[in-house]
């Protein structure tokens, strides 16, 4: 067969799963032409998380994606957020143990507005995030899987095999979003560490079936189902007639994931609903096994690792796919500011530099879950001080709180001066993501979305002359993490990049030395 060879493009991500998608949705709203190759037909219909953070709402909002993927969601206002019973049956007759539902507290929302209304598998967003891409003209090319993959100091040549064979594709960089045994990493030679394999092997059931005779009126996000034919955990989808139910696959005693046919799955289903005659349909049967792993370099050459391809979290505290697509958010930019011709080829270093500790610190997080799930449940000063003790971080400083330390933040403040409270943790300090705040009823966040932005004191007049020589957007606040005379300097993805506290001799030559260091431009030469 005759190869074809197509022409270089700037980006390819490999990878069509929520990681990837959002990946080629920030690098196309950033004006970055990208392919997407998938080895799967479409989109997964498996849903494989539900729990989309703040922060990801907010990047989904940069997007204009945010009101169609809580269109999608599930409204769980209300609902029981943990549930233990020995069958649903039972649980619908009031036999269970609840947990409530987390909700932000008033002092969250201050700090982070925007909110999904409940809980949106991932299939659902994968769904919002691929139409949104097709409907911008992006090239997503399903059924097509990489097999090759070589670099030099120019380019990445990459080999695909798509519907109508084999073909070449030449690239300025590419996005490994390909998931825990990920194709990439592999043959990049990159190996992982950390505990890898935790637990037993599980098989994740998708079904549908109506639970609401059953349920009479209860809604969750999960319930633990403890009935010894079935024991397992099932999660909501839609809440009424889709579920996922987690069932464990037990290797050292013989099983096998091929032998959880879909007759058995469905069985497995009847017994934990505690309803012989229930009408099951087994949609899809996925084995997984929890890990917990970090790749060695999340960097080589012209290659970026991101979302499970560069780190597999355990799943208590959800956020392996949040901290996914805070990868591709921090990446996005950076990319497009090289192909664009605004920012040096080192500013694409920083990526590994500043997500590399974030990843280590969620995994930590993660796994001091695990080892006490009531540390990330429990609520109030009593689990605060648990949370404390145990070295815990409260899930939204994990979310939220964490900080950068690279060249594209100047003077960075890296250490955290709360692990339990959020608005703390955000107090302006460079590396942080920029604080809300409303301005004449709008957000900070929106303000600053997707470009280089100059938030200014409110006696920032220099300053405000300084952003209009200097060509960027400025906006006068009246904050308490900002002082009346100073500035801020905030990169496209919300990162303060640079806080001055009062105002600097030549503002225009200082904003241009900061932008110069940060985006790794060479320095400016002062004119004779």
């Amino acid at each position: 067969m005759t190869e074809t060879t197509y022409p270089e493009v700037p980006v390819l991500v490999v990878g069509g799963g929520s990681v990837g998608l959002l990946t080629a949705a920030l690098l196309t709203h950033h004006g970055v032409r990208a392919v997407l190759v998938e080895r799967r037909a479409g989109p997964s219909i498996h849903p494989r998380a539900t729990g989309i953070g703040a922060r990801t709402v907010e990047i989904l909002r940069e997007l204009g994606l945010d009101a169609a993927v809580d269109a999608t969601a599930v409204d769980l206002r209300g609902a029981v957020g943990k549930a233990v019973a020995r069958t649903v049956v039972e649980m619908g007759a009031g036999d269970v143990v609840v947990v409530p539902m987390p909700t932000p507290s008033a002092d969250e929302l201050e700090v982070t507005p925007f909110r999904l209304r409940g809980v949106c598998a991932q299939d659902r967003l994968d769904a919002v995030v691929a139409a949104d891409l097709t409907r911008r003209g992006a090239d997503l090319r399903w059924s097509t899987r990489l097999i090759g993959i070589t670099q030099d100091a120019d380019g990445v040549d990459v080999e695909l095999e798509g519907p109508d064979g084999r073909y070449s594709l030449r690239c300025v960089h590419v996005v490994a979003a390909d998931g825990a045994h990920s194709t990439v990493r592999n043959a990049l030679g990159v190996c992982t560490s950390g505990l890898g394999d935790l637990g037993k092997s599980m098989i994740n059931i998708l079904f549908r079936a109506d639970l609401r005779p059953h349920l009479r009126g209860m809604s969750f996000a999960t319930c633990t189902i403890t009935v010894p034919e079935a024991p397992g955990l099932l999660v909501t989808v839609d809440g009424e007639t889709n579920w996922v139910f987690h069932a464990a696959c037990d290797i050292d005693a013989g099983e096998r994931p091929e032998d959880f046919t879909p007759e058995r799955c469905a069985a497995i289903v009847r017994s934990a609903v505690g309803d012989p005659d229930l009408d099951v349909e087994v949609r899809s049967v996925l084995p997984w096994r929890p890990r917990s792993a970090a790749a060695e370099r999340f960097a080589v050459g012209r290659v970026f690792l991101v979302g499970d391809a560069a780190h597999t979290v355990s799943p208590l505290g959800a956020f392996g796919l949040n901290t996914g697509v805070a990868d591709a958010h921090n990446l996005a930019w950076k990319l497009a500011a090289v192909h664009h011709g605004e920012a040096g080829a080192g500013l694409l270093e920083t990526y590994a530099h500043e997500r590399e500790p974030v990843a280590a610190a969620t995994l930590d997080q993660a796994l001091r879950r695990l080892a006490d799930p009531q540390l990330h449940w429990g609520r109030g000063p009593e689990a605060d001080a648990a949370r404390v003790t145990a070295g815990v971080w409260a899930a939204p400083v994990v979310h939220l709180g964490q900080r950068y330390d690279s060249a594209a933040v100047v003077d960075p403040r890296p250490e955290l001066p709360s692990t339990v409270d959020l608005a703390v943790a955000l107090d302006g300090s460079p590396g942080s993501r920029v604080p809300h705040a409303w301005i004449d009823g709008v957000s900070t966040l929106d303000l600053v979305a997707s470009r280089w932005t100059l938030l200014v004191g409110a006696e920032g007049e220099r300053w405000l002359t300084a952003a209009v020589d200097a060509g960027l957007p400025a906006h006068r606040v009246a904050v308490p993490w900002l002082p009346s005379d100073g500035a801020m300097l905030v990169r496209p993805d919300g990162i303060v990049a640079m806080r001055a506290r009062a105002s600097a001799p030549d503002p225009v030559r200082y904003l241009t030395e900061v932008l110069d260091q940060v985006l790794a431009r060479p320095a400016t030469v002062p004119s004779a």
